[in-house]
């Protein structure tokens, strides 16, 4: 392992210090001791709750995660005082140890309301629980009063080229048997409590500053990852035993991500809000429906699909041209406004083209049911198919084409993001008046970028169409712009694997949490506020928007430059 990193100071002690300072260690290895001894006792005295946490030494699924956290306490304790003190020198150590402390006293509080609610009383509850809670405060609290600080940028370390790709690999399939067990759970208090850990570990490897250091990494082996990435995907259904219900929730997941993309373009990079989106993908998915020789189209006209949903693209571009050449000369809130009433003007016109009140294109409220599933050359998308002794279902099929549509709309984007228009489009978004003095067409290009997304939209609805079976307008409603909007704020605008990991999560979370019926709505809301007041930027954030929103963070800043000379050496 190599480094190029300088040394920091390290800052003069301080009230930590003293008192509960010097004993900060050993609270911290103490709690994430008594957080692995209590995973391995029992947590609850009935056996139907959570999977059965009532053996001691054979720990549950739940008592195995809560391991998992209580072993990354105690390496983050070991680089501090011990056999891992050279990792602790690049390692944000105590805060990583005080989030995962609060983390898992959170998970733990979960664990005990699922126990009362679920077996009747908090007495059901077995001292395994409490031995685990009390060692999460333990590590909380000598996380907080923990003096330790890196003495070395962790952004600078370098490992052997195979040793970093090896990371990229073992992540990727990490996150590949993550999914597949996520959708896999029946139990929603289960799945709650999966998401809790992810979060737990996640926030105390960004406390420690390991997320900085694994995004140069991605950046230095970027088609690697790419790579990586895909063929977990296209692997995922090889996963799910035949699972039509969680392919189909795969499948919608992956057009909700290509959509979101494409809104990327209009709201991430040229900085367009844009509030009716979801119309773009029902123009896309009626193109598909009444070209797809359904009983009930109203046109007479079956082209091959390739020919459709060139079509729907088409259309759609200039469906967004239509609409963009008036609206895009206004801009903030009033153009938030204008694409709204577009969303509800959409989805009402499509209501009227039934015959009575316009021509009839739609079946108006009834839409287009009956819509045929693809066939290519032969290979029918709607029957099961054997591949290697594993079963490809209907939602399979659909998956796999839908990846490659993916693949198409990513690659679209990331030559338009890296290209003079793209820098126009950031241009655009950071200062028009001043993009515009430097001889930048801001008109054309915000035309483009609204076309151009309508484009990749059109292309994803038209093959929803079919995915789907119907089309109808009750399907493109202003909620579905406002989650596709939230997915790309979610995940950070201007980028593709952000976009990808917001629609995951917001199209993923709905369909797991019909446990808990209208409450799923005012989740999602508390999500959305935790993330504005704590990562702005989003999950994954360019390092543009990193600095927009933590101006006054001189060492991100410091940061940044660094690693962009590091890229341009």
């Amino acid at each position: 392992m190599s480094t190029t990193a300088t040394p920091t100071q390290q800052p003069a002690a301080d009230a930590r210090g003293t008192g509960l300072g010097r004993l900060s260690w050993p609270l911290a290895l103490t709690g994430s001791i008594l957080m692995i001894a209590g995973s391995l006792m029992s947590w609850s005295y009935n056996p139907r709750v959570l999977g059965d946490l009532t053996l001691y030494f054979n720990p549950g699924a739940l008592q195995i995660q809560m391991i998992l956290v209580g072993l990354l306490g105690l390496v983050f304790t070991l680089s501090v005082r011990g056999p891992l003190r050279k990792l602790g020198r690049f390692l944000d150590a105590g805060r990583a140890l005080q989030r995962l402390g609060l983390g898992a006293a959170a998970f733990m509080a979960l664990v005990l309301v699922a126990i009362t609610l679920e077996a009747g009383g908090l007495i059901n509850a077995d001292p395994g629980a409490w031995v685990v809670l009390l060692g999460a405060v333990l590590a909380a609290v000598g996380g907080h009063f923990s003096t330790h600080r890196p003495d070395r940028d962790i952004t600078g370390v370098r490992l052997p080229a195979w040793a970093e790709i090896l990371l990229i690999v073992a992540g990727v399939g990490a996150f590949l048997f993550l999914a597949a067990d996520a959708l896999s759970l029946r139990d929603p208090w289960q799945f709650v409590l999966l998401l809790g850990t992810v979060g737990i570990l996640c926030a105390a490897l960004a406390g420690a500053r390991f997320f900085d250091w694994l995004g140069i990494v991605a950046s230095r082996h970027s088609r690697v990852l790419m790579l990586a990435a895909f063929v977990a995907a296209f692997a995922f259904p090889l996963t799910q035993q035949g699972s039509d219900a969680n392919m189909s929730i795969a499948t919608q997941v992956i057009i909700f991500a290509a959509t979101a993309i494409g809104l990327n373009i209009v709201v991430g990079l040229a900085g367009l809000l844009d509030l009716g989106y979801i119309a773009f993908l029902g123009s896309g998915a009626y193109v598909g429906a009444i070209l797809s020789g359904s009983a009930f189209s109203t046109i007479g006209w079956t082209p091959p699909f390739f020919v459709t949903v060139l079509i729907a693209g088409v259309f759609t571009a200039i469906l967004g041209l239509i609409i963009g050449s008036p609206t895009l000369r206004v801009s903030g809130d009033y153009l938030a406004i204008v694409t709204l009433a577009f969303g509800e003007i959409f989805r009402y016109a499509m209501f009227n083209l039934d015959g009575n009140n316009g021509p009839n294109l739609t079946n108006g409220p009834n839409g287009i049911p009956a819509i045929p599933d693809l066939n290519f050359f032969g290979f029918d998308f709607g029957k099961s198919h054997d591949l290697f002794g594993f079963t490809i279902t209907r939602f399979s099929n659909y998956y796999i084409l839908l990846l490659i549509v993916l693949a198409f709309i990513i690659l679209v984007f990331v030559r338009l993001n890296d290209s003079r228009i793209g820098r126009g489009w950031v241009a655009i978004r950071e200062d028009e008046k001043a993009a515009d003095a430097m001889g930048v067409n801001t008109f054309a290009l915000k035309l483009f970028a609204f076309a151009g997304g309508a484009f990749l939209a059109g292309i994803a609805g038209s093959i929803k169409a079919h995915q789907d079976v119907s089309v109808t307008p009750d399907q493109y409603q202003f909620l579905e712009s406002a989650f596709l909007l939230s997915a790309v704020v979610l995940g950070g605008m201007g980028t593709v694997g952000g976009v990808l990991i917001g629609a995951v999560i917001l199209k993923l979370l709905p369909e797991k949490l019909r446990f808990f019926s209208e409450y799923r709505l005012l989740l999602f809301g508390l999500l959305l506020v935790l993330m504005m007041r704590f990562r702005p930027e989003g999950l994954v954030a360019s390092k543009r928007r990193k600095l927009e929103f933590h101006e006054e963070d001189e060492q991100l800043a410091a940061d940044i430059q660094k690693v962009h000379l590091r890229e341009q050496q």
